[in-house]
């Protein structure tokens, strides 16, 4: 495929994903599977290229206009991530003249808008929780791609064990700061072929979505609910704490989702996992476990602004509207969860979220709502877990992540311990 070829394809593919009527990862792999003569190669630079342009589009927006010929190809040169040696022969002496412009401009000189590359409305939140310069350190965090971390499956090998067989295979990785069942590789390798994956030793999961897992600290022989389950990431990690022992009930309202755990199941290893589709949360299967529970987690539908690293588009297809209304079915979810529990039982809430309106907020009502759950400090609930440096995660005595600070996906989430 000829250079020129390529930046077609970049065009087309700019114009499908601008119109943010599907979340930009389906749009990249439908794009993909159309169009299957695209190299691995190939489809990684156009991949990025887009990502770079959901990031960055009010900057590149803004720029592209003072250039001329399609807006898509403008916007496409401007984010151009394949080898840059391959642009400048694709374009006009005008468009190399404009790029050229371009590229002396003094970015940091910019209106504040077009450097934090983030909507109005959410400037407002985040500013009100961080000091000015940490606002700007967090506008550039999530404006970069997030490295790839693993969770080791314990049942199966050794964090140090994997780590080195990786190496063998010419994967380097190094130890997550927190999580002890975590490694952070180098660069972003082809992992699914790799016999670690392959037999379950390792799943690829965020840091933080780690020690979501680690707050639940579930126990060998406990009945479990992961009660938002959806691919299952956080369910395979409580299943390998229980050491495979206990129940463990996968629900999630989507039964899509759950086809997606099976085989992440089947290589895991793990015979305790229970999936289940259920209609909304005072669906008949949840009524029948009420007051029998252990342990809850509640990772609650949220708008996953948290996730930016991986996810841009959200922050153009979220709107204050669509928090609240994921505040309201947060709060619904976290009522009828919470019946679940039997005396002594713990409950997570926990979302990927940076909105106080989806997090403390929801927490503080919870906890005036329903006074036979008391709090409980999630700094030491993680130390207890082995988890390094637990008070630098929390704020109060809620876990606080902000990419930032702990270089993962901004989380949230608070614990409470049913009274008996």
């Amino acid at each position: 495929m000829t250079p020129q070829d390529l930046l077609q394809h970049a065009q087309q593919l700019v114009k499908l994903v601008l119109r943010f009527e599907y979340p930009a990862d389906s749009v990249v792999s439908r794009y993909f599977r159309e169009n299957r003569q695209l190299g691995m190669r190939e489809r990684a630079a156009l991949a990025e290229t887009v990502y770079v342009l959901i990031r960055q589009k009010p900057l590149l927006q803004h720029l592209a206009q003072s250039g001329s010929g399609p807006m898509e190809r403008r916007l496409a040169v401007l984010a151009w991530q394949a080898d840059a040696r391959t642009l400048l022969p694709m374009l006009s002496e005008q468009e190399r003249a404009w790029l050229d412009r371009i590229h002396r401009i003094d970015m940091y000189a910019m209106p504040e808008p077009l450097r934090h590359n983030l909507p109005e409305w959410l400037v407002e939140p985040l500013k009100s929780q961080l000091k000015e310069e940490e606002f700007w350190e967090l506008a550039e965090a999530l404006d970069h791609s997030a490295p790839l971390d693993l969770r080791v499956n314990t049942l199966k090998i050794k964090r140090e064990q994997a780590q080195q067989q990786l190496a063998q295979s010419g994967i380097q990785s190094s130890l997550t700061p927190y999580s002890p069942w975590g490694l952070r590789v180098q660069g972003k390798p082809a992992l699914n072929k790799h016999p670690l994956f392959l037999d379950g030793s390792v799943e690829v999961q965020d840091e933080g979505s780690q020690l979501l897992a680690l707050l639940v600290a579930p126990k060998r022989g406990d009945m479990v609910v992961d009660f938002c389950a959806g691919a299952g990431g956080k369910t395979l990690a409580l299943g390998a704490a229980m050491r495979n022992t206990g129940r463990l009930y996968a629900w999630d309202v989507s039964a899509h989702r759950l086809d997606a755990l099976k085989p992440r199941m089947a290589r895991s290893g793990l015979s305790n996992v229970h999936p289940a589709a259920i209609a909304h949360e005072r669906d008949a299967r949840v009524k029948r476990l009420y007051g029998k529970v252990d342990r809850v987690l509640v990772d609650a539908p949220c708008s996953g602004l948290g996730t930016l690293r991986r996810n841009p588009d959200l922050k153009w297809r979220q709107t204050p509207q669509s928090i609240q209304e994921l505040a309201e079915k947060q709060q619904h979810i976290l009522a009828s969860a919470c019946q679940l529990l039997k005396p002594g039982g713990s409950l997570v809430y926990a979302t990927c979220s940076l909105l106080p309106a989806e997090n403390e907020v929801i927490a503080q009502q919870f906890g005036q709502e329903h006074p036979q759950f008391e709090r409980v400090s999630v700094a030491q609930l993680l130390a207890a877990q082995g988890v390094a440096d637990a008070d630098q995660l929390v704020q109060g005595d809620y876990l606080r992540l902000w990419t930032h600070r702990h270089r993962t996906d901004g989380f949230f989430a608070a614990v409470w311990q049913r009274k008996a």
